[in-house]
């Protein structure tokens, strides 16, 4: 599973706003006719924090998965170097930077790099499904007496006598109020396991129809 740093929690929408103030100090001009000059300042601001803002999607993914996006060299180094920033102040700086590089960009290396992000929150709620269904699984294995055959009939390598100890202990756990070592630990078993292949391929759904 890789894991995500939430860079993004550092930046809410006013601290975007507020890094491209300084761009948009000259006054409007009046409106003299029909022509028509390009974007309005609002809309090249919003065009800004949306450039900037898929900058710090990238810089919040692991550096493995960072690297899998097509950008120029220059921006890379800024995103790798955002990622490697502790301090909330650095990283504002940092991402006001990459926003800029980001304006460098032409249409088509934009449309690039949003093409990666958009395929990433499309696998994150994917992962995010599996791991309720493994939370799911576990549940069932602590209170149906049958969900442990149904397990190792539907995985390959199942470690019955491992799980059903680790399983006793879970509820010992539970009923003591312990740490819940063991109760971590199937949930870790039970996503490292691989189902058993079948033409039908509907065993992942029958252990759940059961519960």
């Amino acid at each position: 599973m890789v894991r995500v740093i939430n860079i993004t929690e550092d930046f809410e929408n006013d601290d975007f706003e507020d890094d491209f103030e300084d761009d948009f100090e000259e006054p409007l001009e009046e409106d003299s006719g029909p022509q028509y000059d390009g974007p309005s300042k609002s809309q090249r601001k919003r065009d800004m924090i949306a450039l900037q803002k898929l900058g710090a999607s990238i810089a919040s993914q692991s550096k493995e998965r960072a690297r899998k996006v097509p950008m120029p060299d220059d921006l890379r180094a800024a995103i790798e170097e955002c990622q490697r920033l502790k301090g909330h102040e650095a990283r504002r700086r940092q991402m006001q930077f990459i926003g800029k590089k980001m304006r460098n960009l032409d249409e088509d290396q934009v449309s690039a790099i949003k093409r990666v992000v958009d395929s990433w929150q499309g696998a994150s709620k994917a992962e995010a499904a599996e791991l309720h269904r493994m939370e799911r699984l576990r549940e069932r294995l602590l209170i149906d007496k049958e969900a442990l055959t149904d397990l190792v009939a539907q995985y390959q390598d199942v470690d019955v006598s491992h799980l059903r100890t680790l399983i006793r202990n879970a509820r010992k756990e539970q009923e003591q109020s312990k740490p819940p070592k063991s109760y971590r630990e199937i949930f870790r078993i039970l996503k490292a396991l691989k189902p058993k292949t079948s033409p039908s391929g509907d065993e992942d759904d029958q252990i759940e129809d059961e519960s």
